[in-house]
């Protein structure tokens, strides 16, 4: 319910108890009696139902007979009661709720630092939030960004922190501090939104890597352009598999072995230690080499530029499940 919404339902509640109250004071308005001046009038009804439900009145005017009294217990006390919960809850929802939620929220952003900010929180987006926590990522380093209700609570359930907002937007980014984060995972379910999201991303957080799901081949090169390092097409991860199923039956098991955090191999980029520089990219012991990423440029097992490692290289090898990190 919007917020105008729910305030103006609060405050018709609250007029409608006290009509209640004001009528049934009106229509017995002879069993009441005004210790001032003896006469009761409207002002004065309207006086002593206000006075009765917001104090428990002065004793200039009181009810006097038996039929008044029992309206006064049954009736007035009750909507006493429920006009100050009315009052209590309000309060509590546009000013206490507010002040505590800020508080948390400045709790929660100073201390994130290396953390992961998911942008939606859909089929794809939620399962990279899985797949994050079963390869060993704290949940309270994890930051997911939506607007769908559904979404953010089904992304709290699994105690990850979840921010309502719109990733588009410069401020939504800024108060999730993507410019510490350690990776941005973009998964809006549209490409234009999600290029959008890449877009604002990278301005805040130049050096931060970006991964997008982008659902057409043709949207790929913009998603690249804006600034993702990683750009992946479900449809095409997915055709790739097919297709390596045709080849063999193993193919496609073996590349969804290293693709799932709990198959028995993985892939993991590291960079190159002191001691492996001047060797071999098969020479390493930490598991095999497939690739060395050298600045802008990659080279494989097979390549003459791999037979030599240099200080500063990236190395991708596939490694057991459990090995050491």
């Amino acid at each position: 319910m919007p917020v105008w919404l729910s305030l103006l339902l609060r405050v018709f509640i609250a007029f409608l108890l006290v009509a209640i109250a004001l009528a049934g004071h009106w229509f017995d308005r002879d069993g009441l009696r005004d210790n001032v001046d003896g006469a009761i009038s409207f002002a004065d009804v309207l006086y002593f139902t206000m006075i009765t439900i917001t104090t428990v009145g002065y004793g200039d005017i009181v009810p006097v007979t038996e039929q008044a009294r029992l309206f006064d217990t049954f009736v007035v006390t009750p909507i006493r009661l429920f006009v100050w919960l009315i009052f209590l809850g309000t309060a509590y929802e546009f000013l206490f709720k507010q002040v505590w939620e800020r508080w948390r929220m400045n709790l929660i952003q100073r201390g994130l630092h290396d953390h992961v900010v998911v942008a939606g929180h859909g089929t794809s987006g939620a399962e990279a939030v899985c797949e994050l926590i079963r390869r060993g990522t704290d949940p309270a380093s994890i930051v997911v960004i939506d607007q769908n209700g559904a979404s953010l609570r089904a992304a709290e359930a699994r105690g990850v922190n979840v921010l309502d907002g719109d990733a588009t937007r410069n401020a939504t980014l800024e108060a999730v501090h993507v410019e510490r984060a350690r990776s941005i995972i973009v998964s809006a379910g549209r490409d234009d939104t999600s290029i959008l999201i890449v877009l604002t991303a990278r301005r805040l957080a130049p050096d931060v890597p970006i991964s997008v799901v982008i659902r057409s081949e043709d949207n790929e090169a913009l998603a690249r352009q804006a600034g993702a390092e990683t750009v992946i097409n479900p449809a095409s991860f997915a055709g790739l598999l097919l297709a390596g199923s045709t080849h063999g039956p193993h193919i496609a098991d073996y590349m969804a072995d290293l693709a799932n955090a709990d198959g028995r191999v993985t892939l993991r980029e590291r960079p190159v230690e002191a001691a492996e520089v001047g060797r071999a990219l098969s020479e390493i012991r930490t598991g095999l080499g497939l690739r060395v990423y050298r600045g802008e440029r990659a080279f494989g097992f097979w390549e003459p530029e791999s037979a030599q490692l240099r200080e500063g290289d990236q190395i991708v090898e596939v490694v057991p499940r459990l090995a050491p990190r």
